[in-house]
This record gives structure tokens, sequence and C-alpha cells, in this order.
């Protein structure tokens, strides 16, 4: 099994397939046309898959596709297939903005992806619009609805709390939670913006929220599926409906963290926050051989850090924003 010097078990790959995105919301700001990594430096599909299969042999267990918006790169259910087909995968879930969920669902089901999440930070379509850059609200419950409709199970839906920018849609998540059979999960707001404005008291934390959404229903804590779970989840009390906090900010959970990133130009990341970046590309490029490549990522995961350092007056933010890291 991966193990990183803490003795955590890594189990979890969050593999990013583009830094490229549709929408340009103001948590994460994805870079202008232009200035996007060159196709040449993304990893191929066979690269991916190969990458896969050496860390699944390496005892990774859950694959979660992001970007930027995984849904934009070329021919995507035709890379899920390939990942599917590796023995000992238990989860092969997707990150997604829903814009095109609707039309694509159905080949991304039958490919093999089973669950899905996706992002919704206001059920306003005039602030809908202010957040993200784009006028497709329509389009991403469109894109909820056919998730449901096609089995995908569960359907997470996914709002980072900003306060006095969404904190006040907080019981209106709840509701749409109970009513569209999806589990909502509120993510607090991290420092990964790429215009720097992130600070301590626009984050609305845990315990707020569950204060919140306890005045409308009162809200019962369920056990977590596993040690390493990031999310905290809750139930509400007449057994309808189901939502998550990830608190990374007030409550971080980094002592259990099973995680690991790779960028889509081939870099692994061991912390969501982290300043430093370790080349696999270089090795699948140059001819590497499997064994030196699972060889480089034992030490890359033997160099995980301890934990992050938000709290911490000396934090550096990363320099890449979240649709360059991936989600």
């Amino acid at each position: 099994m991966l193990r990183d010097s803490f003795g955590r078990q890594i189990t979890d790959l969050r593999l990013s397939v583009t830094d490229r995105c549709n929408f340009k919301c103001v948590y994460c700001k994805p870079q202008l046309e232009g200035r996007w990594v060159q196709r040449s430096k993304l990893l191929t599909f066979e690269e991916l898959e190969r990458v896969a299969r050496i860390l699944v042999s390496m005892g990774i267990e859950k694959i979660r596709i992001t970007g930027g918006e995984p849904l934009v790169r070329q021919n995507i259910e035709q890379l899920i297939a390939r990942i599917a087909r590796i023995e000992g995968i238990r989860d092969l879930c997707m990150t997604t903005n829903g814009y095109v969920l609707a039309e694509k669902g159905d080949a991304l089901r039958r490919a093999g992806l089973r669950r899905v999440t996706i992002s919704l930070d206001t059920l306003n379509a005039e602030k809908f619009t202010a957040i993200t850059g784009k006028d497709y609200f329509a389009r991403v419950l469109e894109g909820i609805d056919a998730a449901v409709a096609l089995g995908f199970q569960p359907v997470k839906v996914n709002a980072v709390i900003m306060r006095d920018v969404n904190d006040d849609e907080l019981i209106a998540f709840a509701r749409f939670a109970r009513e569209k059979n999806v589990v909502f999960r509120f993510i607090e707001f991290m420092p990964l913006d790429a215009d720097h404005q992130w600070s301590k008291n626009r984050v609305v934390t845990l315990d707020e929220m569950v204060e919140k959404i306890s005045s409308y229903e009162k809200l019962v804590p369920l056990p977590a599926h596993s040690i390493s779970e990031t999310a905290r989840r809750f139930q509400f009390e007449d057994g309808v409906g189901e939502i998550g906090i990830i608190a990374p900010v007030s409550r971080p959970f980094c002592g259990h963290c099973s995680r690991i990133r790779m960028t889509a130009d081939g870099k692994i990341r061991t912390c969501l926050f982290s300043i430093l970046e370790h080349d696999v590309r270089a090795l699948l490029r140059g001819g590497g051989s499997d064994d030196a490549i699972k060889g480089f990522i034992e030490q890359v995961v033997d160099q995980k850090e301890e934990r992050h350092h938000i709290n911490d007056p000396d934090f550096v933010q990363p320099e890449r924003d979240m649709s360059l890291i991936g989600g």
C-alpha cells in the first residue's frame, strides 16, 4: 500500500484532464484563452491511463476526474472507458459544472462513470451569471436532472459558500436537496482564487452553516463512510435528504488525508495547498519504466505535507489557481 511518512494510506487520486473551463467562477477564475497550458504539454489519454494503472497497482482505489471542466476535453468518455477497465478501482467519479452533462451523461454512464458531483453556487439565475460569468443556469439544472434520471448514485451538488455572496441561500440549498433527491455539499471558501481576494472574514464556517440550516430543519450527524472522508455528513431529522459540509478552514481534516492530485500537465501535488509540484510527465515521455515511475511516486508521497497552513500567519497561497490544480 502507498503510505506517506505520517502513516496515512493514500487511496484517492484527483486526476485532472484539462486546465480549461467554460465558466469563470469568482473563487477560481481559470486562465484566459491564450494562457492555457499548451496542448502538447497535457497528458494524452494513453499517458493518463498509464498513470492511473500504475497508481491503482500501488493501492489507489478511488479516482475522481477533474479539471478545469473535464467535459470540455474532447472524447472524454473514451478516457472514462479506459480507466473504468482498470482492475482494482472501487470508485470512478467526476466533478463537473454540469453545462453539457445532459448531452454527455448517457455516454459517460455507459463508459463506466458511476458518480458525478455538479457545481452549483446559487439558485438565483442572475446571481449565477455574476458568480460564473456565464448565463448557463438553466443548462446546469438540466444537467442535474439528467444525472438523477440516468441513475448516477449518489448525485452530489457542491456550493462554495462565500459571505455576502451566497450564504443567504443555505436554506434554499437545503430545500433543493430534499426536493431533488440529491446530496448537497457546502464547501468553505478556500484561498485558491486567481485574483487572491480570499480572506478569512469571507469564510462561512461549518458551525455557522449548521446553525443556519438547523433553523429550517434540524440536522442529525451521520457517521462517516471512511476515516478519510472530507465532508461531515448530516441528515434532516425527518430522514428526507442529506447534506455534507467540507470545512478545510475551520475544521481541517489533514490528519486523515488519503489524497494526491495529478494536474493535467502531469505534475503530482501532495496537497491541494502545496507550493511544490513533482513532474511525472518527464518520466512518462523520457522512457521511464513502470517501476521507475512507481519509485518516483513513492518518494513524492513520502514528502506529503503533514497539514496545510491556511490558518498560519505566514501562509503562502499556491501559484496555480483551482482550474490549474484540478478540483
